[in-house]
């Protein structure tokens, strides 16, 4: 089940989103009526705040007064969070209910208000968060909803800010014009890349780019979208019990060097304590179920990093290859074992680019005029290879001399 965690601040829209995303044919779980559940007349939820809060909370019909309990929640850390502890374990629990409940193939959008509070981009494969500018914000709080500007201004200061809202961003939807603008977007999202990512993730198939060396220039994004994947990899492998496994995650290649152009390919790196690891049916699973598919075949690059002279045992450049089943977003997982030449050499030519800037000017320009001259990735790869073999060793002495060490 591909689970798609939907956020945006109060007074962005993502009520709208939610709404579509459930015309299109998605499980939506609204967190916010889940918590209006679990704390209706009757419930345990209620009790509990009751006794914490007091007759304050409570309405004449006996039902929660959440007007009353919000003043005093958005006034006062300590009260928010003995709120959030007797509440988010019934919402949990019911939202574990619902999900055991649906179709596998069914794709799930869990609409979650804190979703970026909470840090649980990890939790879900695809990340969606609905931003509009704060003044648009209080407007529409102040004009639909009836707030004050200055209760607006404060649940907006009370909650997760725009820029820590675009790093956990898989998907940003721009809500600052009309609904009709907004539900396009939400349309093409849906299309263009939910409906294949699921379909990728029941399959077990990865996305591809096309097979030209089409090269762009750095993207300040791609720390934050290596962030992301980085999270979802090691929760997967903490989940399934898989810790000591998958010992470190790591974002190497040319997208993890500022001011490198590159393939607009996230590459990252899992390093295990043996390599056989890798191959236990649960370590795959547990990366095929996160939205990274094992690839074998044919290919020997699967397995096999290129031998280079100063370390001409092959074992040592030995891998598996796992890739990444969203569409919007191509990764390559490379898993190799720690301390092999594989994983120190991926580090290391890292490293040494970003500490020297005449290499990395010196490497862009071999990349820019290689994906001119060759036409297909395979070939531009290839041709690569004589400058990094001689970019190697001169990292190597560059690590001699600076005392440099693979984390």
């Amino acid at each position: 089940m591909l689970r798609v965690g939907l956020t945006g601040g109060i007074g962005s829209g993502k009520s709208t989103v939610a709404q579509r995303f459930l015309e299109l044919g998605a499980l939506v779980i609204d967190a916010d009526l889940l918590a209006r559940e679990v704390v209706a007349v009757g419930s345990p939820g209620l009790a509990a705040i009751h006794q914490r809060f007091g007759d304050a909370v409570l309405a004449a019909d006996g039902s929660l007064d959440r007007g009353a309990l919000g003043e005093i929640v958005f006034a006062d850390l300590s009260a928010r969070r003995d709120l959030e502890a007797i509440t988010h374990p019934l919402i949990a629990a019911r939202t574990h209910a619902l999900l055991e409940s649906a179709a596998p193939d069914r794709i799930l959008v869990h609409d979650v208000p804190l979703l970026v509070e909470k840090d649980m981009t990890a939790d879900y494969h695809l990340t969606v968060v609905v931003g509009a500018d704060e003044d648009i914000r209080v407007a529409r709080l102040t004009g639909a909803r009836g707030f004050t500007a200055a209760d607006a201004q404060g649940r907006i200061a009370a909650q997760a800010s725009d820029g820590a809202r675009r790093a956990a961003a898989d998907a940003w939807l721009d809500n600052n014009g009309t609904v009709e603008a907004l539900l396009v977007q939400v349309d093409d999202l849906w299309q263009n890349r939910i409906v294949g990512f699921n379909d990728n993730l029941l399959t077990g198939r990865r996305s591809h780019r096309p097979d030209t060396p089409t090269l762009v220039a750095y993207d300040d994004s791609w720390p934050s979208t290596a962030t992301r994947l980085i999270g979802r990899i090691t929760l997967a492998l903490k989940a399934a019990g898989l810790g000591e496994a998958g010992v470190e995650v790591a974002h190497i290649g040319s997208t993890s060097v500022p001011g490198l152009p590159a393939k607009d390919v996230i590459d990252l790196q899992v390093g295990v304590r043996r390599l056989t690891d890798a191959d236990l049916p649960e370590f795959v699973k547990a990366l095929a179920d996160k939205g990274f598919p094992r690839v074998d075949g044919s290919d020997n690059s699967n397995h096999q990093d290129t031998v280079h002279a100063w370390a001409p045992d092959a074992a040592l450049w030995a891998k598996r290859f796992h890739g990444s089943a969203d569409p919007g977003r191509v990764a390559h997982v490379h898993v190799r074992e720690q301390h092999s030449a594989g994983w120190e050499g991926s580090l290391l030519f890292r490293d040494w680019l970003v500490a020297n800037p005449s290499e990395r000017d010196e490497y862009a320009d071999l990349k820019r005029a290689l994906a001119r001259a060759e036409a297909t990735t395979t070939a531009y790869t290839l041709a690569k290879e004589p400058w990094i073999d001689g970019a190697l060793e001169r990292a190597r002495v560059w690590a001699r001399h600076t005392g440099w060490s693979a984390p």
